[in-house]
């Protein structure tokens, strides 16, 4: 087992984290058949959580090396709300890009558009009893070592002492899955993407977790 210590997020984490999203992302996958910009990527995951709600996250650090985080918003609503905001600057920023001009990532976005139209992407709205949200990422090589499980004792502590009575999340594939239900977290709701089936070969299961605090 590692050393490693678990302590609130400050700005020089920021890098760091956008660099786990990014390679934690898409499953394990090489992101680079399917998503070309890592800048966006990492906008896209992170920029929410960094920028405009830093006290809600935390990392993990061993030897000095940020190793994993946990991101949240207390609101998801106001998150929402918010997000509406950021997201055209970050269309209009990845249009600057080049972005959608490059064919892997028109393909990664009309297979995304396809799911959305097929309904993949609804899923009731579990905010009133859960009203916080969460995302948690793992450099690969620290996995299975108590990291995790760490991050989620001192993110639902924290939102225990905000007065937040509850949190849910979504999350993919059976590993989480597996992770969260022994961390004591409920499965709520179940479905599928399709998205990824061009690129793994089989569609993938979506989960939506909560927990009462």
């Amino acid at each position: 087992m590692i050393d490693f210590v678990v302590r609130k997020f400050s700005i020089q984490d920021r890098a760091r984290i956008r660099e786990i999203s990014c390679a934690t992302s898409f499953l394990g996958l090489s992101r680079r058949g399917i998503f070309t910009d890592d800048e966006i990527l990492a906008d896209s995951l992170t920029l929410y959580f960094t920028d405009f709600e830093p006290d809600s996250s935390f990392v993990a650090v061993s030897g000095g090396n940020v190793i994993g985080y946990i991101t949240g918003a207390k609101d998801v609503k106001l998150m929402d709300k918010i997000n509406s905001k950021i997201f055209p600057r970050i269309f209009l920023k990845a249009f600057r890009r080049g972005l959608f001009f490059r064919w892997v990532n028109l393909k990664y976005f009309y297979y995304s558009l396809r799911s959305l139209l097929r309904g993949e992407f609804s899923m009731p709205d579990f905010s009133r009893d859960y009203p916080a949200t969460l995302h948690i990422n793992i450099d690969k090589d620290y996995r299975g070592q108590g990291v995790g499980e760490k991050l989620i004792e001192e993110y639902l502590s924290y939102l225990k002492v905000s007065q937040v009575k509850g949190v849910h999340f979504g999350a993919l594939s059976e590993g989480p899955k597996r992770f969260f239900t022994r961390t004591g977290f409920t499965m709520l709701f179940q479905g599928k993407r399709t998205y990824f089936r061009p690129y793994s070969g089989e569609d993938v299961n979506f989960y939506i977790f909560g927990r009462k605090i």
